[in-house]
């Protein structure tokens, strides 16, 4: 981890245009248009915050894992990480960030994967894979951009720490972050966000409590 990522940001919450908490294993579905200022804020410390962004006017525009770590070379993002579209084009940039590393790789969890990875009897607890559906089926931002399942591409995990190790597995271990960690993107374009607030009870990631994130935006 480079600690030189590390970038405090120098705008003030009060003078935040949107400033909402989302709940622990909540959904949360919010335009960010070009030029805005988004910032996620980990509360307690340690809670994944799985994060799509869609083009706000072009659904079929969307965050792409692919795209964003082939063109950086880097598989954890920070600050200066750009964010790229399966079209590739900028989506946001990262221009704060004081946890230093966010996940590209961990995937949302789902009632199969909760069942493969940990057992049987987890598959009907409630994931990430679940609130993006949810907020696809009842957001009006979603029903307006015509969205469907098969729009749900790989995600980000912000303050997620997932490490690869030598052979090539991925590691779901304790998180980075702490009470009051953020990280901060420019939009580059209109984006829809749209966030799972990781209900996960089973993952070290989020200490298995789940917890709140607060989310703002700055014109």
């Amino acid at each position: 981890m480079n600690m030189h990522n590390l970038i405090e940001s120098m705008l003030d919450p009060n003078q935040a245009m949107a400033n909402e908490v989302c709940a622990a294993g909540e959904p949360w579905v919010k335009q960010v248009n070009k030029g805005q200022t988004f910032r996620i804020v980990d509360l307690e410390g340690n809670q994944a915050v799985d994060t799509l962004f869609f083009n706000a006017k072009h659904a079929l525009e969307r965050y792409s894992a692919t795209d964003t770590i082939r063109r950086q070379n880097r598989l954890y993002l920070t600050t200066d990480s750009k964010l790229y579209s399966n079209f590739g084009n900028v989506m946001l940039t990262i221009v704060a960030d004081t946890c230093g590393r966010h996940d590209t790789l961990g995937g949302a969890c789902a009632a199969e994967s909760n069942t493969v990875r940990y057992a049987l009897e987890k598959y009907p607890m409630h994931s990430c894979r679940d609130n993006f559906l949810h907020a696809l089926a009842h957001d009006p931002l979603c029903e307006q951009l015509g969205m469907s399942k098969r729009d749900l591409p790989s995600n980000i995990n912000f303050f997620m720490n997932v490490p690869v190790t030598e052979n090539g597995e991925l590691e779901f271990v304790d998180g980075l972050s702490a009470p009051g960690k953020y990280v901060e993107m420019r939009a580059e374009m209109d984006v829809m966000v749209l966030i799972s607030n990781c209900p996960q009870l089973n993952n070290p990631c989020n200490a298995y409590n789940p917890t709140p994130i607060r989310l703002l935006i700055w014109d």
